[in-house]
């Protein structure tokens, strides 16, 4: 059974002061937000969840209140603890809306994956493993931006901080036991760190791409370029990536490198709407990568069905697949396939590996650069 609660709405100044007085002296804050993000490139705040126990959730309206200074120094790196699930959107949102960096956290999907060989346990399967409770789903795609909300809701959002608490207090004495507490709290002081963006990620998101490799030269300046473009454009205008260009009509774009609005409009993908206002932008980015003097170019990635990348990188696999199985939990958790991919294409580009750091470089570097070198 869960514990009881008494739901606090809190929709003006002085309501949110007296939750923030109330939290004050926390040792550990639950939280969770819910918002909406199909038109927006940032995300709109919906609704947001605090609990530090005792029988007060507090819901907290964003839509007709403002974040004071006594929230953001509960939510900074002054407060308590913050427990949350799957913590990335809800660091965004939070800092969209209250301007503050959260931190310190524990997040029980990463305490989780570093527990059993689950990577990304949901919320409720997390709480009816560890509680045995079974919680409700009916609300899961619920219109929160709506007011007033429904009883439903109003419990439904209570629960996702209410039974935060229980789940991590049985990670937490997991972690310990296993040595792994202190791999959960860099963990999650590397989630803080990226959530805070800087330029260097807009600048190295043409990096996502798995086709890469297909590229000349002289198309992947320009698709670095293009994606360059795209991440600060739809910060500006506030828009979804795909509402501007996707990744795969920038890419296709890089193919085929249009001279003029005509050769523009036949790449797939492209929309008159995407010509019309940015058409120009776009063909000027395609003449400066034609102009690009040969030794500004990066140099073209090696492809990864050649025999040489796909010794290195079953080689790669098979480190970190020996470690998780010594570990008991799964192998994207030490290492993704984007992550040796890169190892590998440094490999045979000759430039230095960037190994991987922390806890992941104690189990793994000197791994890493042995199965390399014997191959």
């Amino acid at each position: 059974m869960p514990p009881s609660f008494e739901i606090r709405w809190v929709e003006t100044p002085t309501a949110l002061a007296e939750a923030c007085e109330t939290l004050a002296d926390a040792d550990w804050l639950a939280v969770d937000t819910e918002f909406h993000r199909e038109s927006t490139f940032f995300p709109i705040a919906a609704l947001v969840q605090l609990y530090a126990g005792g029988d007060e959730v507090f819901l907290i309206d964003p839509q007709v209140v403002a974040a004071d200074s006594a929230l953001q120094t509960l939510l900074g790196a002054g407060g308590p603890l913050k427990l949350l699930h799957a913590s990335g959107e809800d660091l965004e949102v939070l800092e969209s809306w209250a301007d503050v960096a959260v931190a310190p956290i524990a997040d029980t999907q990463v305490a989780q994956s570093l527990l059993s060989t689950q990577a990304s346990l949901g919320y409720q399967r997390l709480v009816e493993h560890w509680t045995g409770d079974v919680l409700p789903k009916e609300e899961t795609r619920s219109d929160w931006l709506r007011r007033p909300l429904s009883d439903s809701q109003l419990r439904y959002a209570a629960l996702d901080v209410v039974y935060l608490p229980l789940v991590w207090q049985a990670q937490r004495d997991a972690l310990v036991q296993q040595g792994r507490l202190a791999w959960l709290e860099e963990e999650c002081a590397r989630l803080c760190e990226a959530n805070r963006r800087d330029r260097d990620a807009d600048e190295q998101w043409y990096r996502r791409h798995r086709q890469l490799w297909r590229l000349e030269p002289r198309q992947l300046a320009l698709y670095q370029a293009l994606t360059r473009w795209r991440e600060g454009e739809v910060r500006l205008r506030d828009l979804p990536r795909g509402w501007l260009a996707s990744d795969k009509v920038l890419f296709a774009i890089a193919v085929e490198m249009p001279h003029n609005r005509y050769q523009l409009s036949t790449v797939e993908g492209v929309r008159p709407k995407l010509i019309k206002h940015d058409g120009d932008t776009l063909l000027a980015m395609v003449q400066k990568a034609v102009h690009l003097d040969d030794g500004a170019l990066p140099a073209p990635l090696p492809p990864p069905h050649s025999a040489a990348f796909k010794t290195r990188l079953k080689a790669l696999k098979t480190v970190v697949n020996r470690e998780a199985e010594r570990l008991d939990i799964a192998p994207e958790v030490l290492a993704n396939r984007r992550d040796l991919e890169a190892l590998v294409m440094a490999d045979l580009d000759g430039v230095p590996l960037s190994l991987p750091q922390g806890w992941r470089g104690t189990l793994l570097a000197e791994a890493f650069t042995q199965a390399l070198a014997d191959h």
